[in-house]
């Protein structure tokens, strides 16, 4: 499957995005429409503290239909309590006024800070007079949802006729769980609310769901899927390939742009007894402190690798059993390190890719997981958050 690059845009959909006076300069709210009435499915943070976007959220895509998403970066809206969810009540009340569609029909978003209150009459204000900017550029609307990302994500692919659009965020505070930091999937393709809600939630368990930057799981995170029908049916067995590539795509960039971040970084677990330990085992080598400075650093040391695996003691390991490979080279088997060209795996390591492989040998199951090296830009990045 080819990706478009630039990004065009689904068919019947329309981005736009602002600075209303949230942050000092860049833009801070976007908004995404669809010309008709979209069916809908989403999956949001499984954080036991969800921000009162995903608190309404969940209430909003019960209904299936949406024709709009309004995004604020800098201000997450998360631990701000009933005023809290007025305000999320008001971003969505805005844009129905402004655009004159139902309200049950329009959804939020916020990212950013916790525990500060929306400014939303800057909000409101610039919901006002963002349709004047609405365009088909799917990286427009990108520019607005961004926090700490050093550039805005949106990739396109077509199938059976349909464009497949997908905008996303996330840099930090990254490790999902039934959700994605704030991903919105568009397309013009004609699929049920049920059938659309099926195929995200396939496509999240091994694409958002296998990303990790630091192993914390954000109290926003919010995936949603729009599908306007205006390019008519699709195969759905196509249309669900289409979307578990381009989720991976879309994983793939936004851990390589993790906060701080110079390299991607992949683990793929072959050979587990089930998915569920072959899911875990690949988490646990992404999320490892010392196999991301091992990355950073350019450093072969497979005594990480074989701790990361080892301490994952409800699984199914066999020493014996294990290899390990570094970016396609066998560097342990059979208990034991290999002699393998040191000077050749550290420049291979010094690339924008380290690809850790874990051979089991115990079952057919497989993961891959997805990640980032861990800098000191990471560190100076969140020891000022709150007050940057």
């Amino acid at each position: 499957m080819k990706f478009h690059t630039p990004s065009v845009m689904a068919k019947g959909f329309r981005c736009a995005s602002m600075n209303c006076g949230i942050k000092e300069e860049g833009k801070d709210l976007s908004l995404f429409l669809s010309d008709v009435t979209a069916n809908a499915a989403g999956v949001f943070t499984r954080n036991l503290f969800p921000g009162a976007p995903v608190v309404l959220g969940r209430e909003i895509i019960r209904h299936g239909q949406l024709r709009a998403v309004v995004v604020n970066s800098r201000v997450s809206n998360v631990g701000t309590g009933e005023e809290g969810i007025e305000n999320a009540r008001r971003m969505a009340r805005s844009v129905s006024q402004a655009f004159d569609i139902p309200e049950q029909e329009v959804i939020m978003s916020s990212t950013g800070v916790i525990g500060r209150q929306l400014p939303i009459e800057k909000i409101e204000a610039g919901i006002s007079t963002i349709g004047s900017g609405l365009t088909s550029d799917p990286l427009v609307g990108a520019e607005g949802i961004m926090t700490t990302d050093t550039y805005p994500k949106a990739i396109s692919l077509e199938v059976d006729g349909a464009t497949l659009t997908i905008i996303g965020k996330g840099s930090g505070m990254i490790e999902p769980n039934m959700a994605t930091m704030l991903v919105y999937i568009l397309t013009d393709a004609e699929i049920p609310v049920a059938a659309l809600d099926r195929m995200l939630r396939e496509a999240v368990k091994d694409s958002f769901n296998m990303l990790s930057v630091d192993s914390d799981t954000s109290t926003s995170d919010t995936c949603l899927a729009l599908a306007n029908g205006l390019a008519g049916p699709v195969d759905h067995t196509r249309f669900a390939e289409a979307l578990k590539t381009a989720c991976v795509e879309m994983t793939r960039l936004l851990a390589r742009d993790g906060e701080g971040a110079t390299k991607l970084l992949t683990a793929t677990v072959t050979g587990a007894v089930n998915d569920t330990e072959a899911r875990f085992i690949a988490k646990a080598l992404i999320n490892s402190p010392l196999i991301k400075t091992m990355a950073y650093g350019a450093d072969p040391n497979i005594g990480r690798i074989l701790m990361a695996v080892g301490k994952c003691t409800h699984c199914t390991v066999a020493p014996e059993k294990l290899s390990i490979t570094i970016n396609g080279t066998l560097v342990y088997t059979d208990q034991a390190r290999v002699d393998f060209d040191e000077a050749r795996v550290r420049s291979l390591l010094s690339g924008e890719h380290v690809a850790i492989g874990v051979s089991l040998s115990s079952g057919d199951a497989s993961a891959t997981a997805y990640g980032c090296d861990l800098t000191e830009k990471y560190i100076e990045e969140n020891a000022a958050y709150y007050s940057s």
